[in-house]
């Protein structure tokens, strides 16, 4: 686990601006596993206390929750909901999606998860786990992210582009963490900033690094549900430097049009 964070400031009443770039000081993570990038994405947000007795702690609490080496987005849900992580789940499909037997990443999974996952979205009122029914957009994403905070999405790694990263490398990568075949590959991916229409994302499959796409570009294909979990303040501080935003596009020039 390493950081390469941006001085912090917590004053985010200009982040209405949406050319501003605003990002999330969080510890980038790096999954350990194929099967445990949304309970990395998890791990970023806790604090230092909290990602050790995690680590400590990992098997046995991965076994109380109940998803063991799959997991869904409802379940990590109830993890955010046990360390105290504030939240909001948007779903199109609050349970489990039968239609998605026929993409070969669910056929394996479906019958083995269903109960659990069923049950949890029932009982998510009871635990405090609060599910919306609806989509939220790539635009709502990049509101939430200015003003709010960071939010998790779960995206198809096959479709999943950094404009930032060398496509061989990030290639080569996806596939050692993942086992990336043709077709739907569920991935959990956490947004910590944004600027114009840019999301700002760290990939637990990564190294320590940021990655950005388009906002319009990103958790909406089949196979998400359009899965996204936005969290809420009080949260970690933000940087709202007016001055980092020449150097961002400087860097990256013609982002905004592509």
């Amino acid at each position: 686990m390493t950081t390469d964070n941006i001085p912090a400031k917590t004053d985010i009443k200009n982040a209405d601006n949406s050319k501003e770039l605003v990002v999330h000081n969080v510890v980038h993570c790096q999954q350990r596993f194929n099967w445990d990038c949304g309970v990395t994405c998890v791990m970023m947000l806790l604090s230092e206390q909290q990602r050790n007795y995690f680590l400590q702690n990992f098997t046995a609490i991965c076994r109380e929750e109940g998803f063991n080496q799959s997991t869904w987005t409802i379940d990590l849900c109830y993890l955010l909901k046990r360390f105290g992580i504030k939240h909001t789940m948007y779903t199109t499909m609050p349970g489990v999606n039968e239609d998605y037997k026929k993409l070969a990443y669910y056929s394996r999974i479906l019958d083995l998860d269903r109960s659990r996952v069923v049950r949890k979205f029932a009982e998510a009122a009871r635990y405090g786990v609060e599910v919306r029914r609806g989509v939220v957009s790539g635009a709502e994403v990049a509101r939430h992210v200015r003003r709010r905070g960071p939010a998790l999405l779960l995206v198809d790694a096959a479709r999943l582009h950094c404009r930032w990263c060398r496509p061989q490398t990030l290639s080569l990568q996806l596939k050692h963490w993942l086992g990336m075949r043709d077709g739907y590959r569920g991935h959990y991916v956490l947004v910590v900033g944004a600027s114009g229409d840019i999301l700002i994302y760290r990939d637990p499959a990564l190294p320590a690094r940021l990655c950005a796409a388009r906002a319009d570009r990103m958790g909406t294909h089949p196979g998400t549900d359009r899965d996204a979990v936005l969290l809420h303040p009080p949260y970690a501080a933000l940087t709202t430097d007016t001055t980092m935003t020449s150097i961002f596009w400087n860097k990256h020039p013609g982002m905004q049009y592509t």
